[in-house]
Formats: C-alpha cells, sequence, structure tokens
C-alpha cells in the first residue's frame, strides 16, 4: 500500500507545477543546469496517461516527464516531453508563470542569456509587506516563463 501523505488542516497540499516542453533534455539545461534543480526521476508515460486528457495532448504524442526538487523541496515541479507533434505558441498574456526565490540572480542571468533564452530586463521589486528585492522575467526554451526574484532589504520597522 502506498505511502500516506499528510495534509495540511485546510485538506489541500501543494504537489507541483508543470509546465509541458518539446525536448526534455534541452529543457533540462535551464532546470538543472542553470536554475540548479534536481531530477528526482524520469520515466515515459503510459499510454492511457490522465495527462492526455487533461492537458488535451493528441494521442500521438509520445510523453516523457521529469520530476523535479529543490534542495529543500522535493518533487516540486515537472516537466512533460511531448515528441511527435508540434506545440503550439503561448498565447499572450501569458497565463501561468513559476516564481523562484534565487540567491544567485546574475549567475542565473548570465547563463540564461548565454543559452539564448529570453531574459527581460530587471526590476525593482516591493513586496506587500515592505521587503525590496530584484526579479528578473526568463523565458525557458518552449515559451515558458520563470520570474527569479530575491530579497535584499528587510522590511522597515
Amino acid at each position: 500500500m502506498g505511502r500516506s501523505v499528510a495534509m495540511s488542516d485546510t485538506g489541500i497540499r501543494f504537489q507541483r507545477a508543470n509546465f509541458v516542453v518539446s525536448d526534455l533534455e534541452r529543457s533540462l539545461t535551464f532546470y538543472r543546469d542553470i536554475l540548479g534543480m534536481e531530477v528526482n526521476y524520469q520515466k515515459q508515460s503510459a499510454a492511457d496517461s490522465y495527462s492526455y486528457d487533461v492537458f488535451e495532448i493528441d494521442r500521438a504524442a509520445v510523453m516523457n516527464f521529469a520530476v523535479l526538487a529543490t534542495s529543500d523541496q522535493p518533487r516540486v515541479m515537472a516537466l512533460t516531453e511531448l515528441k511527435g507533434i508540434e506545440l503550439p505558441p503561448v498565447p499572450a498574456p501569458r497565463r501561468a508563470a513559476i516564481v523562484l526565490d534565487v540567491a544567485d540572480i546574475d549567475g542565473v542571468v548570465a547563463a540564461s542569456k548565454h543559452a539564448g533564452l529570453h531574459v527581460y530586463e530587471e526590476d525593482h521589486l516591493v513586496t506587500n509587506d515592505g521587503r525590496e528585492g530584484r526579479e528578473v522575467g526568463i523565458v525557458d526554451f518552449d515559451d515558458n516563463l520563470v520570474v527569479i526574484y530575491h530579497i535584499t532589504k528587510a522590511a522597515a520597522e
């Protein structure tokens, strides 16, 4: 029998985000090699995977996925690769993004630019509670948006 995972008092627990990608290995150069996420596991999806239905994926596509972690968050992100079909462009305005607290913003930005990814101009971040920091949007190889930030100044007391 599978291991039970404790839910919060609200009855909900966030499991992971997922991005659809066209080339898993290429995507891992960003998520693993540049951002520093770890690959928990990779596998090919079953032909009867529920993902075909909920993502409205043509069953002609071969689907593989990787589940990623950070140093303190297991299985927090997944990448679902679709082979054999062309991904349509992501419509504007973007409808989804992941937001990551990254200590080495300069390193991630430089490596992202070197990889040929679109990197937006950095912005000054002011949180709702008055903390300040830096934030930068990066578009991955498949047009998925990742916003990185880091708090550099505590809220004034």
